[in-house]
């Protein structure tokens, strides 16, 4: 059988790096998009190919539209139809009120979290249907619905975007055989939070999740994979939280 060829964007490090992993060793070969670190894409690349499956790495700007047409062009060429997304890049800016708030930093968060996944999406759909299915994973959060109040309202603004796209495009597409689903991760152990400026939030946050710690890339990698795999084949709009009860 054709092994799945899944693009990750965002797939150098934290959350992408473990799924472009976790979905190699369940039997997909993988497109690692990547915005700046080579080499941290590379490490994945490497990691992923040591599971057998193929890998190639592209440099992407998932908010510039000729980057990510040439993002599934060079996933074609280079390994086949592809037939999953995972819309995983994503950034916060820095942590504090919106108020005080750059509005450069606001345009980017909107640019990378809403376009970006709104132009990787389109693009997966027109090479989906042609295929006559697929499946698109995006990465929410659980800020969306929390709304992160005194740290980053207009990210959970743009996540709450993506859970509101998650469900609608979810219905548009399910007659051309493609399911779209959503993660919303809670508190998780990455280096986003040192990019943010906070390099201890999660350890700080620990205390407030129910499950009295925070998670780790590979747990909301896993749920990802399950949301790609078949034996999710009947679930199409969800929004899967795993937040350790936050």
């Amino acid at each position: 059988m054709t092994r799945p060829v899944t693009i990750v964007t965002g797939g150098s490090r934290g959350i992408g790096a473990a799924t472009c992993v976790r979905l190699a060793a369940d039997g997909h070969d993988v497109v690692v998009g990547y915005v700046s670190d080579a080499d941290a894409a590379e490490r994945t690349a490497s990691a992923v190919r040591e599971t057998g499956a193929r890998c190639v790495t592209v440099r992407v700007d998932t908010s510039d539209e000729t980057d990510v047409e040439r993002l599934f062009a060079t996933a074609e060429e280079l390994l086949g139809p592809v037939t999953g997304l995972v819309n995983n890049a994503g950034v916060t800016g820095p942590l504090g009120r919106l108020a005080d708030a750059d509005p450069a930093d606001l345009r980017r968060v909107l640019e990378v979290n809403v376009l970006g996944t709104l132009l990787c999406s389109r693009r997966a759909a027109r090479s989906m249907a042609a295929l006559g299915g697929g499946v698109i994973v995006n990465v929410s959060s659980a800020a969306a619905t929390l709304g992160s109040p005194g740290e980053f309202v207009h990210y959970a603004a743009s996540k709450a975007a993506v859970d509101a796209l998650t469900t609608g495009l979810a219905k548009e597409l399910g007659a051309d055989g493609i399911r779209v689903n959503a993660v919303a991760p809670g508190m998780i152990d990455t280096e986003m939070h040192a990019a943010m400026g906070a390099p201890d939030r999660a350890e700080r946050a620990a205390p407030s999740v129910p499950l009295g710690r925070v998670g780790r890339a590979e747990e909301i990698a896993a749920a990802i994979a399950w949301l790609m795999s078949d034996d999710a084949s009947y679930a199409t709009g969800a929004v899967l939280r795993v937040s350790g009860g936050r």
